[in-house]
């Protein structure tokens, strides 16, 4: 069962993802600016590392709970990423899309398992 101060921390850190997810995808995109969204990209690329260095470190329980669903949920974004390559379609950039859709996913996989293996190494 989840505890009332879980569901809190939860809220508290997926509110601090949030927050961290608009300023690093700003400053990426600031620094970088593009029909392209690499703000995204980066973001979720980070956060899929960091999940997979939290499940290599062997964080588990409500520490899962707060941190990975919380803070990385609120981090990570799966409907801006929807959105965003949707967009490049209308745009008729399809290869943009294609390599935004491709890419995402193959650098997010290998972001996963470079954190998870870092994690069991630190473990």
């Amino acid at each position: 069962m989840i505890t009332a101060l879980v569901w809190i921390g939860i809220g508290a850190f997926g509110a601090i993802g949030a927050l961290a997810r608009f300023r690093v995808a700003g400053a990426v995109t600031a620094r970088r600016p593009s029909a392209f969204p690499y703000g995204t990209f980066v973001v979720n690329i980070s956060g899929g590392f960091t999940l997979g260095l939290l499940t290599g470190l062997g964080v588990s329980g409500d520490a899962t709970l707060v941190f990975g669903t919380g803070l990385l949920g609120g981090y990570t974004t799966f409907s801006t990423w929807m959105v965003e390559a949707q967009r490049l379609g209308e745009d008729a950039s399809w290869v943009a899309m294609s390599s935004y859709l491709l890419g995402s996913m193959l650098a997010g996989l290998a972001a996963v398992g470079a954190g998870w293996l870092l994690g069991g190494e630190l473990r």
